[in-house]
């Protein structure tokens, strides 16, 4: 059963290593994700499930020790889901797990097993929520990092430049994922998100099955668009 969550952004932009010069201007956003991962220490689950998008198809899963890198983005840096002890042969984590995998290594995360699953981003919303009814059965205490950016439309140099429906659709997932709403995530309309280069929708809406009958409740840490794509930070608990 699902007893906390917390949804991340996914930029390489939260290792300071790849952001470089513009390290502080992610600050505020790290800080929310170290908060966010403090609520899921404090639920002690049995298993964390990271989550995260992996292009159209999906990846894993991929068992504690999983190996991930920033060498594609020009930065000398690996990481694992799990401590540095861990090893796992195989396939390298998709960006947006080795993020979660850096925040988990920058937290010192011990607090319980981890195992991470790409989540392809056109998947419909009916299965997003079948996965994650089955993740949540998965144990008695189950816990998910939720991996995921809103629009990258909010400003005319944003990714996919500027859309007008990109503020509003943002402004409804902060606020539904602020609140631990289950029906209003599992609402969002995967064509609008896709239009919008929205990569968290999937994830997010696994989240939303998996928190099905949890009675859990919501708070929202940050939310910004500082590079015209919408990051926010939220927990469930």
């Amino acid at each position: 059963m699902l007893v906390a969550a917390a949804v991340c952004p996914c930029p390489p932009l939260l290792v300071p290593e790849v952001a470089a010069g513009a390290a502080p201007e992610m600050d505020a956003a790290r800080a929310a994700c170290a908060d966010a991962l403090g609520v899921l220490a404090a639920a002690r689950p049995d298993l964390l499930v990271v989550l995260g998008p992996a292009g159209r198809s999906g990846r894993g899963p991929f068992p504690q020790g999983s190996p991930g890198s920033f060498r594609g983005f020009g930065v000398d840096l690996d990481v694992r889901l799990g401590s540095a002890t861990d090893t796992a042969p195989g396939r390298e984590l998709p960006s947006s797990l080795a993020v979660g995998a850096w925040l988990l290594e920058r937290t010192g995360w011990a607090a319980a097993p981890i195992e991470g699953l790409g989540v392809g981003e056109p998947l419909a919303p009916e299965r997003c929520a079948k996965a994650g009814r089955e993740i949540g059965a998965r144990a008695g205490r189950v816990a998910l990092l939720v991996m995921g950016d809103a629009s990258a439309c909010r400003t005319v140099k944003a990714p996919g430049y500027l859309d007008e429906r990109a503020a509003p659709f943002d402004a409804e997932v902060a606020r539904a994922l602020g609140a631990a709403d289950v029906a209003a995530v599992k609402a969002l309309d995967p064509g609008l998100a896709a239009d919008l280069k929205a990569s968290g929708r999937a994830p997010w809406q696994v989240l939303a099955g998996a928190g099905e009958g949890a009675s859990l409740g919501g708070a929202l840490l940050y939310e910004d668009a500082p590079y015209g794509v919408g990051y926010l930070v939220a927990t469930w608990s």
